[in-house]
């Protein structure tokens, strides 16, 4: 079952199909979405309908497609406390994983995307196409890195921070918790906790 069904959730449908998994049907929240199909998958209800949920755990997995984080958060939460289940991942059968890395829960990494040795991944993040991390990196819980991003070897990423299209972070820098980086950017030092930087280098935007 996925729990979303923009964009993130048709591109994990391919993903689940391509690797013979089984997908019964999306659950959304938009209305106007219930009833329709998606590559003849069919959009069954809402994300709180008791009807669909109790099969979770039971009689299927759960993935979450959702790419803002909040919202993403909140469905995690819920899965957790109602039906006592971590989201599986959904992993592009062209990205790669080195032996050594690891992965935790709910992980949407599509295709191309590289992980290198050593490296970790939290759970409930999104790689979208190409994204690159190098060697021993650590990213927590929550993070997103957007296509053809470019993670150097050590760097360390914090619980929910969003990396935006085409970035390219240089070995050992510290993005924190949250903070934001613009599309396109070259981060050359260290990015504070809710901090958005942009450009090359990066810098932090003013508020």
């Amino acid at each position: 079952m996925i729990l979303g069904a923009g964009g993130i959730g048709r591109a994990a449908l391919e993903i689940f199909q391509d690797n013979g998994v089984v997908v019964y049907g999306f659950l959304e929240d938009d209305e106007k979405e219930h009833g329709k199909e998606i590559d003849t998958i069919p959009v069954l209800g809402s994300t709180d309908d008791d009807g669909y949920l109790k099969l979770i755990g039971k009689k299927c997995e759960a993935f979450v497609a959702a790419d803002e984080n909040t919202y993403r958060q909140s469905l995690v939460e819920m899965l957790h406390e109602r039906r006592k289940m971590q989201p599986v991942n959904a992993v592009h059968r062209t990205a790669v994983i080195a032996k050594s890395a690891s992965i935790g829960h709910g992980n949407f990494i599509n295709q191309q995307a590289k992980i290198g040795a050593g490296t970790e991944l939290g759970s409930h993040c999104i790689l979208h196409s190409g994204a690159l991390l190098d060697f021993n990196v650590k990213a927590g819980d929550f993070v997103q890195i957007g296509a053809g991003a470019v993670v150097g070897s050590g760097v360390t990423i914090e619980e929910g921070a969003f990396i935006g299209s085409g970035v390219t972070i240089v070995s050992g820098v510290t993005i924190g918790k949250k903070a934001r980086i613009g599309a396109g950017s070259v981060v050359v030092a260290d990015v504070k906790a809710k901090d958005t930087v942009f450009g090359n280098p990066a810098q932090p935007i003013k508020k």
